[in-house]
């Protein structure tokens, strides 16, 4: 609100006797477009009438607003909150109005399971718009879950490489991209094993990014990579971080998906780091929290070399293998 002086509104009624002026003020009062200033102080005229007031917005008619909520917004649309803060309904009205002729004349559609910016695109005609804040904050308001439009999120694609489709199949895991392509090398050479195990296909993790690529792995690789009876491997980098995102790989996936670590590529690891001369020191800001999941995997002498690497602040980086390894 704004203050205005009494003298002011009275600019266009100025040359009239003092009763006109008085009755002017009463008037803006009832059509309540001003309120007073009670701090002002009264300007010592009879009838009296205080010196400063506030100017009051005009109340907007919302009733149109109110009876659309009600009677044209179908069920599967909650009304409660913009009946609550109808100036919200008028600036949301567009998205909500193209939501619920979606929901009324193309409803079924839903039982498809589309990417969110398709089905973004398929209701409001903008890809975006389920994935920017506007997007998120009306469905709020609208009473409405993601997972009500069916949707999943795109991930980058899966990197991955098969030597055969023929299942089961061993698949294996790997957190670097050197390794990935050392590896690959190998079985483009011919070679069926690599250190020793049979290997069918590569995948190409990106350290943490696996853990986004496997929330999609059902819809994104082929079939044969996830039949029944395959057996997934992991391999990463002998560090608190690499050791941990097997562990919460193994946590949210590990019903649905037979992960174990690459034994024979951790042997092989502390075997060679033995004839280097000095292995890095762990980065900083590695998350220490790990469990004994993965060491469970292994024999109490490799347990033990493992974490005395880990606890005089060293690692060791997969990219200790080459192909000449494998």
């Amino acid at each position: 609100m704004k203050k205005i002086l009494l003298e002011k509104l009275l600019d266009n009624c100025k040359e009239q006797e003092y009763q006109k002026q008085y009755e002017y003020i009463i008037n803006l009062l009832e059509e309540k477009k001003i309120k007073p200033v009670k701090a002002s102080r009264l300007n010592g005229k009879s009838p009296a009438l205080y010196r400063e007031y506030w100017l009051l917005e005009a109340t907007k008619d919302y009733s149109n607003f109110i009876e659309e909520l009600r009677y044209q917004i179908i069920p599967d649309i909650s009304v409660d909150y913009y009946l609550k803060h109808l100036e919200s309904y008028e600036a949301d009205r567009e998205w909500v109005l193209q939501l619920n002729k979606y929901l009324k004349e193309r409803k079924e559609t839903l039982q498809f399971k589309v990417s969110a910016n398709e089905r973004s695109f398929e209701i409001w005609g903008r890809e975006k718009f389920l994935s920017k804040g506007q997007g998120r904050r009306i469905l709020k308001r609208c009473g409405l879950e993601m997972s009500f439009f069916n949707i999943y999120e795109t991930t980058e694609p899966l990197a991955y490489y098969s030597r055969t489709r023929n299942v089961p199949q061993n698949l294996l895991i790997l957190e670097n991209k050197d390794t990935f392509f050392s590896m690959r090398r190998r079985l483009l050479e011919g070679n069926e094993t690599i250190l020793g195990i049979k290997i069918d296909t590569l995948i190409y993790g990106a350290g943490k990014g696996i853990f986004r690529s496997f929330e999609d792995f059902d819809l994104c690789v082929e079939p044969y990579m996830k039949a029944a009876g395959n057996q997934i491997y992991y391999f990463g980098d002998l560090d608190y971080e690499g050791i941990g995102i097997y562990e919460n790989l193994s946590a949210d996936f590990g019903e649905k998906w037979n992960i174990v670590p690459f034994e024979a590529g951790y042997r092989k690891m502390l075997s060679k780091a033995k004839g280097v001369d000095s292995i890095p020191e762990t980065k900083e800001g590695q998350n220490r929290n790990i469990k004994d999941i993965f060491f469970s995997y292994f024999s109490t002498e490799q347990v033990k070399r493992m974490k005395e690497i880990l606890e005089k602040g060293y690692y060791i980086p997969q990219e200790i293998l080459n192909i000449s390894d494998f």
